[in-house]
C-alpha cells in the first residue's frame, strides 16, 4: 500500500524538479506582485480624487501639482530637498513652485489675482486683458509673444532647487517643460530647440558666456531668453528668478494645469544623442504618475532619504529620482556633481538610506582608496540600472551589507523590469505573475538584417530560455508609446506590428536580454552595439564582464570596427588600467583564450588615460568605431592580435599596412 502511495510521488518527481527552479521564486514573485498591484491602486485612487477635485483647489490639477500641494498639506515640515547647505520642507517647495507658477502665468498674460481669479472662461479673458499689457509689452520687445497655454519652454540648468521649482511651476502653469542637456550648445542645442517647439529658454548664468555665440540663432528662433540668477547679462536676457521672487506664494487653480487626457504630453526629455542627433521623447501625464510609484515598488519608504546625483534633465534623475520621492513623501538629497571621494561623507551627514545609482557610479566607488567614512553608513539599498555583474560582486563586498535593486526602462519606453530578488547580474524576472501585471517578451533577432525573425505566418518567434531575444511589449492605454516631437519618422523601428496574431503592435526596445532556466532577465547587449565577426553575433557587452575579470583593467569599452578586405566587424576594445597597474599582453591572451570564444576575442586594442562618454555616463561607441585604429590617426597605444603568433602585438605603421595588404592574419 505504502508503495501505491509513493508511486504517484515518483512518477510527478520529474516535473517537480523541471519546474523547482520556476517555484523556488514564487514566494518573492508574490510578494512583488502584491506590492505592484498596491502601487496601481493607490495611484489610481490618487488621480480620481484628482479628477474629483474643485478645479479652483490646488488639488485639481496634473499629478505634479496635486501630488506636491497634498503633501504640502499632509507633511508640511518634513524634509523634502538637501542640496548642500539648503533645506527645504515640502511646504516650502509648494511655496517656491507657487511663485515660479505665478511668474510664468503672467508671461502667459494670465493675472488671476492672489486668489487665483474666476473660473477657467475668466481666466482666458483675464489673459486677453493682461495680454495686451504690460506682459505684451515686454515679451514684445525682443520680438517674442507671450506664451499661450500648453507652450514649451527648455530648461537649460544643472541640478539644483531652482531646476525644481522651474519645473514644477511650469507644470502648474500649464506649460509643456523640456529638459535640455547641459553639454549642447551650437547646433545641437538649436536642433533639439526647434524639435520640440521651444517659445521660451531658461538657462544657468554660468552658461551665458558659453552660449553668446548661439545667442543671435536664438533670438532669431523667436525665443524669450531668461536666465535664473541676478548676474549681468546681454541685452534681451531678463534674471527669471528675480520675477519669480516679486510673485506672492498663494497657490493657483488646478484647472490650469489639468490635462484634457492622460495621454497629453506635459513634459519632453531627450535621448542621448549616442548614435545621432538627440531627439525628444514625449513624456505623458500617465507616465508622470506611473513614476510617482517608482520607489514605492522598489520598497523605500516615508522616512527614506535617499541620495541623486544624476542629471536632472535625464530620466532616471527626474522622474524615477524627483517624482518617485514624491510618491512616497520621502527626502532627497540632491547633488549638482556626483563626487566619488565625498559620496561616503555625504551619506554619514545627512543619513541617506537609499541611494540612486546607475552603473558607472558604483564602479567610481569601488576603485577609490578605502575611506574612513565608508564604514558605518546608514545606506541600505541602492537602486538603479547598468550595474555590471563584477562591479555589483565588488560593490556588496566591499560596502555591504545593503540590497541592490537593479531596474530596466527606457525614456520613451512602456515597459519596466525589477530584479527584486537580489540575483547578481540580473535586470528583473520573467516570471507568470510578473509579466501578468507588466506585459513583454522577448523575440528572437537577426543581428545582420537588424529585424525580427518571422516564421511562414509572418509573425515573430518567441526564444527559448538562455537564447537572446529581442525585448518587445504590447502597446496599450495603459502602456503607450507616444513617439517623438518631430516627424514620425523618428519613431520608424520602435513599433512592431503583427508580433503574434494580426493587428497586434509591439513596443521595440532595441534591446537583447536573456532569459535563463529559472527566469531571470540579464541585459545582453544593444541591437547596434551586437555586431557580426567570422559568421558569428558578438555581443559587446559580454566581452567587456569577461575582460573586466582581469585585475588590471579599470574600465572597458568594446565595440566593432570595418576591416578592408573582411566581411562583418572586428571587434576592438579601449581600455584603461587600474593603478599602478601596465598591459600585461601575455596574460591578456591567456584570459581571453579560456574565457571567449575565438570570434569573440578584441582583435584590437586601444590603451586611454579615460573612456570618452555621455553625461548620463553612457559609453562613446559610434564615435570610437569609426576612429577606427589606423595608428597614424591616432595617439594613442594600439596593439593587433596575430592569430599566427598566437599573441597582441604593438600595432605598427607597417603591421598596419600589412593588414591592409592581406598579409597578417587577425
Amino acid at each position: 500500500m505504502a508503495a501505491l502511495l509513493l508511486l504517484p510521488l515518483l512518477l510527478l518527481l520529474p516535473l517537480l524538479l523541471h519546474l523547482w527552479p520556476q517555484w523556488r521564486w514564487l514566494a518573492a514573485d508574490l510578494a512583488f506582485t502584491v506590492r505592484a498591484l498596491r502601487c496601481k491602486r493607490t495611484l489610481r485612487a490618487r488621480a480620481l480624487a484628482a479628477a474629483a477635485a474643485d478645479p479652483q483647489s490646488p488639488e485639481g490639477g496634473c499629478s505634479l501639482a496635486w501630488r506636491l500641494a497634498q503633501l504640502a498639506r499632509q507633511r508640511p515640515e518634513h524634509t523634502f530637498l538637501v542640496h548642500g547647505a539648503r533645506r527645504f520642507s515640502y511646504a516650502e517647495a509648494e511655496r517656491q513652485s507657487n511663485r515660479a507658477a505665478r511668474a510664468f502665468l503672467r508671461a502667459r498674460g494670465w493675472d488671476g489675482g492672489p486668489g487665483g481669479g474666476g473660473g477657467p472662461g475668466g481666466a482666458r479673458e483675464g489673459e486677453r486683458a493682461a495680454g495686451s499689457g504690460a506682459a505684451r509689452a515686454e515679451w514684445e520687445g525682443d520680438g517674442a509673444a507671450p506664451l499661450a497655454p500648453g507652450d514649451t519652454v527648455a530648461l537649460l540648468l544643472p541640478a539644483c532647487p531652482e531646476f525644481l521649482w522651474l519645473w514644477f511651476g511650469m507644470a502648474k502653469a500649464g506649460l509643456r517643460t523640456a529638459f535640455v542637456p547641459t553639454a549642447l550648445r551650437r547646433g545641437p542645442l538649436l536642433h533639439c530647440l526647434r524639435s520640440c517647439g521651444a517659445r521660451a529658454l531658461v538657462l544657468a548664468p554660468e552658461f551665458v558666456e558659453s552660449l553668446e555665440p548661439d545667442l543671435p540663432a536664438l533670438r532669431a528662433m523667436g525665443l524669450h531668453l531668461w536666465a535664473a540668477g541676478p548676474e549681468t547679462h546681454p541685452a534681451g536676457i531678463s534674471d527669471l528668478l528675480a520675477e519669480v521672487s516679486a510673485e506672492v506664494d498663494e497657490p493657483v487653480p488646478g484647472y490650469l494645469s489639468a490635462p484634457k487626457s492622460v495621454m497629453d504630453t506635459c513634459l519632453y526629455i531627450f535621448t542621448s544623442g549616442t548614435t545621432g542627433l538627440p531627439k525628444a521623447a514625449r513624456i505623458s501625464h500617465l507616465k508622470v504618475l506611473q513614476c510617482q510609484g517608482f520607489y514605492q515598488l522598489c520598497g523605500a519608504r516615508q522616512e527614506d532619504v535617499i541620495y541623486l546625483a544624476l542629471p536632472l534633465y535625464h530620466m532616471s534623475g527626474s522622474l524615477l529620482g524627483v517624482v518617485g520621492c514624491l510618491g512616497i513623501g520621502a527626502t532627497v538629497v540632491l547633488k549638482s556633481k556626483f563626487s566619488a571621494g565625498q559620496f561616503w561623507e555625504d551619506c554619514q551627514q545627512h543619513g541617506v538610506t537609499v541611494f540612486q545609482y546607475i552603473g558607472e557610479l558604483c564602479r567610481y566607488l569601488v576603485n577609490q582608496p578605502p575611506n574612513q567614512a565608508e564604514r558605518g553608513h546608514k545606506v541600505r539599498m541602492a537602486v538603479g540600472s547598468g550595474l555590471r555583474p563584477d562591479t555589483w560582486e565588488r560593490f556588496v563586498r566591499r560596502f555591504g551589507p545593503l540590497q541592490v535593486l537593479e531596474t530596466y526602462g527606457l525614456t520613451e519606453g512602456n515597459v519596466a523590469t525589477f530584479n527584486y530578488t537580489g540575483q547578481r547580474g540580473a535586470v528583473g524576472r520573467a516570471s507568470w505573475l510578473y509579466k501578468h501585471v507588466f506585459p513583454f517578451s522577448l523575440i528572437r533577432y537577426d543581428v545582420t538584417t537588424g529585424e525580427p525573425f518571422r516564421d511562414t505566418r509572418g509573425h515573430c518567434v518567441a526564444t527559448s530560455p538562455g537564447e537572446p531575444g529581442l525585448l518587445v511589449a504590447p502597446v496599450s492605454q495603459q502602456a503607450p508609446f507616444l513617439g517623438y516631437a518631430g516627424g514620425p519618422e523618428l519613431a520608424q523601428g520602435k513599433l512592431l506590428k503583427d508580433v503574434f496574431r494580426p493587428g497586434d503592435v509591439f513596443f521595440n526596445t532595441g534591446d537583447l536580454l536573456v532569459c535563463d532556466h529559472q527566469g531571470f532577465l540579464r541585459f545582453h547587449d544593444r541591437t547596434g552595439d551586437t555586431f557580426r565577426w567570422k559568421g558569428e553575433n558578438v555581443a559587446t557587452t559580454e566581452v567587456a564582464e569577461a575582460l573586466e575579470a582581469l585585475d588590471f583593467l579599470q574600465e572597458v569599452n568594446v565595440y566593432g570596427v570595418t576591416v578592408p578586405g573582411h566581411e562583418g566587424r572586428a571587434g576592438m576594445a579601449a581600455l584603461v588600467l587600474r593603478p599602478p597597474h601596465s598591459l600585461d599582453l601575455v596574460q591578456f591572451y591567456t584570459h581571453v583564450s579560456e574565457n571567449l570564444p575565438s570570434y569573440a576575442w578584441p582583435r584590437f586594442l586601444r590603451l586611454q588615460e579615460s573612456l570618452a562618454s555621455t553625461e548620463t555616463f553612457k559609453q562613446q561607441k559610434v564615435r570610437m568605431a569609426k576612429e577606427g585604429f589606423d595608428p597614424s590617426a591616432l595617439s594613442d597605444p594600439l596593439y593587433i592580435l596575430d592569430l599566427a603568433r598566437g599573441a597582441y602585438l604593438s600595432l605598427t605603421p607597417a603591421r598596419y599596412t600589412a593588414l591592409l595588404a592581406g598579409d597578417l592574419r587577425i
